[in-house]
C-alpha cells in the first residue's frame, strides 16, 4: 500500500514534465520565455500544485528550465549554439557565410514545402503577420538590424508551420549564425535598389506559395531566394576585390 502511494505522485510528476517538454518541443513555449504562473499551469494541465512542482523539479534537473530567484521559471536556451571556438571560426572565416547559406537553402526549402502541406490556418495567420511586419518596414526608416530580425522571423514562422520539431530546433540552434547571414544580406543588398526589389519579390513569391498550399512552388521559392542571395553576395565580394586591385594598380606599390 505504501509503495502504491509513493509511485502515484512520481508518475504524475513525470507526466507533467513530459507535457511541458512537448510544449517546448512544439514551440508553444520558446527558449527564454517565462513559464506561466503556477495557478495558470495547474489549470491548463489539470494537475495539483504538488504534482506541478515535482514536474518542474524534474525539468530543472534535466536543465530544460531554470529558475531565477524572485523572477520565476524560464525555458532554457537548450538549442543555443556554443559561442566558443565554433562561433569564432565561423565568424573569422568569410567563406563560412556561403556554407551557411547552402545549409539555409536546404533547410528552408524543405520547411517551406512542409509548411505548404501541413500548415494550419493558425500557422498561416502567424506567417501573414510576420510578412506584413516585413513589408511595413520596407517603406519605413528601419535600421538594418531590425530588418534582419524581421526577415529572420518571417522565415522562422514558415519553418514552425512545417510541424517538424527537429527541423525547427535545428534552425533555432543556428539562430545566431542565421541572423549573421541575414544581416549580411540586408546590410549588403538592401541599399542596392535592384537587389532589394528582387528580395522583396522573392519573399512575396514564397509567402504566396505557402499560403496557397503549393508545396513544390514553396520549396523552389525558398531555395531560389537563398541561392539568389548567395550569388548576389558573391558578386558584390568579387566586385569589391576588383576595385581593391584596380586601386592598388592606380596608386602603385613602391
Amino acid at each position: 500500500m505504501y509503495a502504491e502511494t509513493e509511485e502515484k505522485p512520481r508518475q504524475v510528476a513525470d507526466e507533467v514534465a513530459e507535457r511541458i517538454e512537448r510544449l517546448i518541443l512544439d514551440g508553444v513555449l520558446k527558449a527564454g520565455q517565462a513559464l506561466p504562473s503556477e495557478r495558470r499551469l495547474t489549470e491548463k494541465l489539470g494537475v495539483s500544485r504538488t504534482a506541478l512542482r515535482e514536474g518542474l523539479k524534474l525539468l530543472r534537473a534535466r536543465e530544460i528550465i531554470h529558475t531565477a530567484q524572485g523572477k520565476g521559471s524560464f525555458v532554457a536556451q537548450i538549442s543555443k549554439v556554443d559561442a566558443g571556438p565554433l562561433m569564432h571560426l565561423f565568424n573569422s572565416q568569410p567563406r563560412t557565410l556561403y556554407d551557411l547559406l547552402e545549409v539555409r537553402s536546404l533547410l528552408e526549402a524543405e520547411s517551406a514545402r512542409l509548411a505548404a502541406i501541413r500548415g494550419t490556418e493558425a500557422d498561416f495567420i502567424m506567417i501573414r503577420r510576420r510578412y506584413d511586419d516585413m513589408v511595413a518596414a520596407q517603406g519605413a526608416a528601419t535600421d538594418t538590424a531590425t530588418h534582419a530580425h524581421l526577415d529572420h522571423a518571417f522565415h522562422l514562422a514558415i519553418c514552425e508551420a512545417s510541424h517538424n520539431p527537429v527541423l525547427v530546433h535545428t534552425l533555432q540552434s543556428l539562430t545566431d549564425l542565421l541572423l549573421g547571414s541575414v544581416f549580411a544580406c540586408v546590410n549588403n543588398l538592401y541599399h542596392r535598389e535592384p537587389e532589394k526589389r528582387q528580395i522583396d519579390r522573392q519573399h512575396t513569391r514564397l509567402f504566396n506559395a505557402v499560403i496557397a498550399r503549393q508545396p513544390e512552388q514553396a520549396r523552389k521559392a525558398a531555395a531560389d531566394h537563398v541561392d539568389s542571395v548567395r550569388q548576389s553576395l558573391s558578386d558584390i565580394e568579387q566586385e569589391e576585390q576588383r576595385l581593391v586591385r584596380a586601386t592598388l594598380r592606380l596608386e602603385g606599390w613602391t
